[in-house]
């Protein structure tokens, strides 16, 4: 205040006229001179001075004082005078300082109400902080829930609270984390329950203050006693549908006794919001891990499965084969086998489990295990399909699946090729001169039928025909304008290399797959087999 008392001294030496400002702090309250020196008290008259009337005359010892009523919030009177020796008049004088005096009563009291308000809001201010330090600092979402709601109850004084976070799954609200009462005791509460504060305040994402009372549900007896503070846990950020509601924020039981404020409500809804982020992100973060985990555990199955298929460099000289399994997925049910069968035949097996992803792949995993078995005793490629339906006929029954199967025997002394086809569309001969001949299914696939399969058998040339064996993935691939490749154009590419190697016959078949289908998404497995002994 010693600008205002700088400001009435320096009008002194201007004007010449002793200026002294006079208060009172309340009603009945004594009127004292706060501003400038006076030897003795005013009289009552200046109470009945209102701010922009006429000034008053005060007849004093010392001479006539000039007073006015000071306009603007704080009760004050200002007073010039005596009037002797004066170089400006005292009316002027006034008039000239009522309005600045008025005008520093202002000022002083809102810098006095914002420096109040700081004050009364410090520990909110503070609270706010600390909870982004704590959501910052740790890892854990519960530990800091627990963290968060400690500081909140000491803030607004609750001596009970609970943080109250939704689960998808069974629809409810649960207690994660809690103060005055063990969460564990806490029973979750439907999201629909018609009787629960916190099921209302979830579903219509507003805070609710209640008095003592006033909750009927009993679930939530151990947290709503006495005043009540209701606040939903919302992720806000921006998206089609709005705020998203995570949970709900409730305090109860004031140390005070006194019902919650609006203050109290405003203050709670911007921490429950951190939390809602944070539990978005926890959750997203979780998400991201589960993600992770599961793209290396089908990295590993596939990794698996493609172990399962047998190495075709193991089985020259006898038979030059080439090979290429690429699922639709990280795991499929197509796959190939060899089998070396003494005297110099060799036993080639291609084949196509309905449907693709993991239980195509434990189907595949069971007929490659089973597959081994059965061609070691069984000469005969229909004995042998016969074997592997028995062994797969209650697995392929109770998944309602069913394989396409194509089993060879290469014999090439005896210059013979026996198989049997049990559904599988694409097993052809590719003979030297070009001729291409189809090896046609003679029974439905495995699993679709109970009848036993049949045998087929043909001339075959060694160093001259190429057994050539693919799925359907390859000829129904398709480009962006929704073509298919076509079985014949895969015969085409094998019948212009069918002199060469069988492993850049593959590449060919594939590199011309994927200038015509490029980088759309395959809707089933890829795999195809060349031979040649």
């Amino acid at each position: 205040m010693k600008e205002l008392l700088s400001i009435l001294e320096r009008c002194q030496d201007v004007t010449g006229v002793k200026a002294v400002v006079w208060t009172q702090a309340a009603e009945r309250a004594p009127i004292v001179a706060e501003y400038g020196e006076w030897r003795e008290a005013v009289p009552r008259v200046l109470e009945l001075l209102v701010p922009g009337g006429p000034p008053a005359e005060i007849e004093t010892e010392d001479g006539v004082l000039l007073a006015g009523a000071v306009p603007g919030p704080r009760r004050s009177w200002v007073t010039v005078g005596p009037c002797t020796g004066q170089r400006t008049e005292p009316a002027a004088c006034l008039e000239f300082l009522l309005p600045i005096v008025g005008h520093f009563f202002q000022s002083a009291l809102e810098v006095e109400h914002a420096a109040y308000e700081l004050a009364e809001r410090y520990e909110e201010i503070n609270l706010l902080y600390t909870t982004s330090e704590i959501l910052g600092r740790t890892v854990s979402l519960e530990e800091a829930a627990s963290r968060i709601l400690t500081e909140i109850c000491e803030t607004v004084g609750a001596r009970r609270a609970a943080i109250l976070v939704h689960d998808r799954v069974t629809d409810t609200l649960q207690v994660v984390t809690a103060l005055g009462f063990e969460a564990a005791d806490a029973p979750p509460i439907g999201t629909h329950d018609p009787r629960s504060v916190s099921a209302r305040v979830f579903r219509e994402q507003r805070a609710l203050i209640l008095e003592d009372g006033e909750s009927p549900c009993e679930a939530e007896s151990l947290y709503c006693k006495g005043a009540f503070l209701s606040v939903p846990i919302l992720w806000t950020n921006p998206n089609p549908h709005g705020a998203i509601p995570l949970g709900v924020v409730n305090l109860a039981e004031r140390r005070s006794g006194e019902p919650f404020s609006a203050g109290d409500e405003k203050l709670v809804t911007a921490i429950a919001t951190q939390i809602g982020t944070a539990i978005q992100n926890a959750r997203l973060v979780r998400a991201s891990l589960a993600q992770q985990r599961l793209q290396q555990e089908m990295q590993l199955a596939n990794d698996l499965q493609m172990k399962l298929l047998p190495d075709t460099a193991l089985f020259a000289p006898e038979v030059q084969v080439a090979a290429r399994v690429v699922p639709a997925d990280s795991v499929g049910g197509d796959f190939y086998h060899l089998f070396r069968l003494g005297g110099g035949r060799t036993g080639v097996m291609i084949g196509d489990v309905s449907s693709h992803g993991y239980r195509a792949a434990l189907i595949m995993a069971l007929v490659m295990s089973a597959s081994s078995i059965h061609a070691q005793s069984n000469v005969d490629p229909a004995e042998m399909l016969n074997a592997l339906l028995a062994t797969l006929r209650e697995e392929l029954e109770s998944t309602e699946m069913f394989i396409s199967v194509f089993y060879a025997v290469l014999d090439p002394a005896r210059g013979t090729l026996r198989y049997a086809n049990a559904g599988h569309p694409h097993a052809f001969v590719v003979a030297g001169d070009g001729s291409v001949e189809r090896l046609a299914a003679l029974d439905p696939p495995l699993g679709m039928s109970v009848q036993h399969p049949s045998a087929g058998e043909r001339r075959w040339h060694p160093g001259q025909d190429l057994l050539l064996l693919f799925t359907d993935g390859i000829s129904d691939a398709r480009n962006r304008l929704d073509v298919r490749l076509g079985e014949k154009k895969v015969l085409d590419v094998v019948r212009a290399a069918r002199r060469e190697r069988p492993e850049l016959i593959v590449d060919r078949v594939f590199g011309t797959l994927h200038a015509h289908a490029g980088d759309m998404i395959r809707r089933d497995d890829l795999t195809l087999l060349i031979a040649r002994s």
